[in-house]
């Protein structure tokens, strides 16, 4: 059964709907990562969970409980939910020390001081920060400021953990450094999570499953695996990852592009070929380079990436992007090349 569980769940500002009729189950356990480009509805969606926005319509239940209803008129503030929240900015005070920190949600909520004692300790360990305890924050890395505010959500021993895009205000490093960090607590302490990010990366890095999103509407939720190799459509396809696209003519089981005919690397669906023409898609590192044969192209740029070679290839009015690692031979820039789509994907023109 499900632990957290969003049904129909709507939010209109106006008369934009920007969370349209959302349905989602997350386990106990579970990270979710919701993904999507700016204006798509995730923070929304986060707020709404949190309680820090109505919903227009749906409800939200956490286990047992309802914690927001529109139709049995039923809203539980913010601070009834025993929600750890970790917001991008580090949100941490720094007339207090690192401790005072984590221990204020405690002492807001008047527990004991023995209990305050031991829980801040108990978090500051869990999150490496116990040795700095005395400390103030402004002596911290931006990492470590995260880690304060990680320690702090972690401290009131959290139903359900709410990240929103918490890593973006800090170096790569600093950023790698804490998805490991994250995941090692999630598996820890067992909390279901919430994560909001506009970065793939960390997604996939951290999440169980992932929620696609765009425009208020859900496109495709599953794994980090499904949603990388098997896309639901093409704005899932072309938002995660690096894809190129090209527009053919299909005719005779044939397909057409920049003047010339070529038999295609799979066939597209029969829908497709039926109406005459369609979008080829494929990944950068599924492409190959041929010198008989393929789509005919020319080398525009031409990169070195440490171990990959990023290649800029025209066809036509496209641009093919062809991804190789540094030991393949490949063509130099202003060379004819034939390419060879190894794992297309067809999508339909007006999609």
């Amino acid at each position: 059964m499900a632990y957290i569980e969003l049904s129909g769940v709507t939010k209109r500002f106006g008369k934009v709907a920007a969370v349209n009729r959302l349905d989602l189950s997350i386990e106990q356990g579970e990270c979710v990562a919701m993904l999507g480009p700016s204006g798509c509805g995730k923070t929304t969606t986060l707020r709404m969970v949190a309680g820090f926005e109505d919903l227009d319509d749906g409800e939200i239940r956490v286990g047992d409980r309802v914690i927001s209803s529109k139709k049995k008129h039923f809203y539980l503030p913010p601070e009834n939910r025993n929600f750890g929240m970790v917001f991008q900015a580090f949100a941490v005070w720094p007339h207090m020390s690192v401790f005072e920190n984590v221990a204020f949600p405690l002492r807001i909520r008047k527990l004991p001081r023995e209990e305050i004692q031991a829980r801040a300790e108990e978090a500051l360990k869990h999150t490496n920060l116990w040795s700095v305890a005395e400390g103030s924050p402004d002596d911290l890395s931006g990492g470590g400021k995260q880690r304060v505010a990680l320690a702090r959500a972690l401290a009131i021993r959290p139903d359900v953990m709410l990240l929103d895009e918490p890593l973006s205000s800090l170096d790569p490093h600093f950023r790698e450094e804490m998805r490991f960090e994250i995941k090692d607590l999630q598996r820890r302490f067992h909390h279901s999570i919430l994560y909001v990010t506009h970065d793939q990366s960390e997604a996939m890095a951290l999440s169980d499953r992932i929620l696609v999103m765009k425009g208020g509407v859900v496109q495709q939720v599953g794994s980090p695996l499904e949603i990388y190799g098997a896309p639901a459509n093409r704005f899932v396809f072309e938002f995660i990852g690096l894809s190129s696209f090209l527009q053919v003519a299909l005719r005779d089981g044939r397909m057409e592009v920049a003047g010339a005919s070529y038999a295609p690397p799979a066939p597209p669906p029969p829908e497709l070929a039926a109406a005459g023409g369609a979008w080829l898609a494929a990944r950068p590192n599924e492409i190959a380079f041929s010198t008989e044969g393929g789509v005919s192209g020319t080398v525009e740029r031409k990169a070195y990436l440490g171990e990959v070679i990023d290649y800029r290839v025209r066809v036509g009015e496209a641009e093919v992007r062809v991804q190789k690692t540094r030991r393949e031979p490949g063509p130099e820039v202003g060379e004819t090349c034939g390419l060879i789509f190894a794992r297309p994907r067809w999508y339909p023109l007006e999609g």
